[in-house]
């Protein structure tokens, strides 16, 4: 059943825009602060405000706040401390995409340049000194360590047991993006590694830990803690294997990225180990699949691996695999003790995270 382009439940989008707000007030205070000291101070800022203004699907503001309702956080969705949360968790992503679009070499993000390539043009149509592509990167990875710092400023007066949880947050990030680069570099399209990076560089970032941190930020126990996980996981696994397939086969309008992308870059992706597994049965698919990490793949060439992709059977057992996890988590929504509206509201938003188009 092709389910794709599930709405963001209408409920939750109040919540996107408070984080969204409080990430803009906390950069326009950023900037009245430095941009006296240095008017070109601005530079960084903007660009970091821009890119967060670009868009963004705000699912880990969501799921923090959903949580931190769902057992009773006082105030609920509207409380100031899992508003400044949720903001502190669309920072960290902001810095890690800003990171990883000049780890792979991207040249858009959410529609508009990516910052490195942004400033890469600066540098270039105003004629400065020094080699554009150093400087680009340089000020891409500074703007992303700004959004690093102050997703930290954000969670000053949090409890201590968030701030644990936060050190793993980011440390599974950076050890889910380490393998990614690894497994690229060493073109390994082997499942466990694939699963392995589908894990830790997003099902935790993006699902588990933002839940757990909703719900101990209302002072959740550790039984609570466990249900949210038998949710989280799979959920998150079935983002990250919806995000595989959109960077494959979605619409570059609608996703904001060159379709074909991960496929020059060579991700070691679960849909790509099912297709080297299968490859033997599908006539010159292995030499198709011998191109993927090439960085100046053609149309025609991309259009050639997706066929390889859709012959081999690898996307119908993603598309069956994302159905597979996300009964998984909805079965275990049902069962976590939450609050009856927070039930409703995870639901919709684990049908949005597993057939969203974008």
């Amino acid at each position: 059943m092709d389910r794709r382009g599930a709405p963001f439940p209408p409920a939750l989008a109040a919540v996107a825009e408070r984080a969204e707000h409080r990430v803009g007030a906390l950069l326009d205070a950023q900037r009245a602060t430095w941009t006296p000291i240095d008017p070109r101070l601005a530079a960084p800022i903007d660009a970091l405000a821009e890119l967060v203004g670009a868009g963004g699907k705000r699912i880990r503001p969501a799921l923090c706040a959903v949580s931190y309702a769902g057992v009773g956080g006082p105030g609920g969705l509207e409380a100031d401390e899992v508003v400044a949360a949720g903001a502190a968790l669309e920072l960290l992503h902001t810095f890690a995409l800003v990171h990883d679009d000049v780890m792979d070499g991207s040249e858009t993000r959410r529609g508009v340049d990516a910052i490195h390539r942004a400033f890469v043009r600066r540098h270039e149509e105003l004629d400065w000194h020094g080699e554009s592509r150093r400087f680009g990167e340089g000020m891409a990875i500074l703007v992303g360590d700004i959004a690093y710092v102050l997703a930290d400023v954000l969670l000053r007066d949090a409890p201590h047991a968030v701030h644990q949880l936060w050190d793993d947050l980011r440390l599974e990030l950076c050890i889910g993006q380490s393998l990614d680069l690894i497994g690229a570099a060493e073109a390994t399209y082997e499942l466990d590694l694939a699963q392995r990076i589908v894990s830790y560089k997003s099902a935790k970032y993006t699902v588990e830990r933002p839940l757990h941190v909703g719900a101990v930020l209302a002072g959740a126990d550790d039984a609570v803690i466990a249900a949210l996980s038998e949710v989280g996981l799979p959920l998150g696994q079935a983002f990250q294997l919806r995000d595989d397939e959109l960077g494959v086969f979605g619409d570059e309008v609608v996703t904001g990225k060159p379709v074909g992308d991960d496929l020059r870059e060579g991700k070691p992706t679960p849909m790509l180990a099912l297709a080297h597994e299968r490859a033997g049965r599908v006539p010159g698919a292995e030499r198709v699949l011998a191109l993927v990490g090439r960085r100046d793949l053609s149309e025609r060439e991309v259009k050639e691996i997706q066929d390889v992709l859709v012959d081999t059977g690898a996307l119908t057992a993603v598309e069956d695999e994302i159905e597979r996890l996300v009964t998984l988590a909805i079965d275990a929504i049902g069962r976590a003790p939450l609050e009856a509206s927070a039930t409703g509201l995870l639901t919709d938003l684990a049908r949005y995270i597993a057939w969203r188009d974008h």
